[in-house]
């Protein structure tokens, strides 16, 4: 497996979520947003110093700091880059 955190994809790139990590309100506003294991999203766009990173997934736009981006375990399923 290629697993890293959500913050080390390239714009184009497809990713399938293994696990949200921390505790409290930050890993609660994730899920809720749709970050639950299993689900796959692709990068859409990621700013020049890797703040903020924009992603799609489950039919919307979700874009994350790079702080957020790191709680986010993934699975690298390749794609464009």
């Amino acid at each position: 497996m290629n697993n890293k955190t959500l913050n080390l994809l390239d714009a184009g790139q497809n990713a399938r979520v293994i696990q949200v990590k921390g505790k409290g309100p930050s890993r609660r506003r994730l899920l809720e947003m749709g970050m639950v294991p299993g689900v796959i999203l692709s990068v859409t766009k990621k700013a020049p110093m890797g703040d903020p990173v924009d992603f799609k997934l489950k039919g919307y736009n979700l874009s994350l700091r790079k702080q957020e981006a790191q709680m986010v375990v993934v699975e690298a399923l390749g794609g464009i880059k």
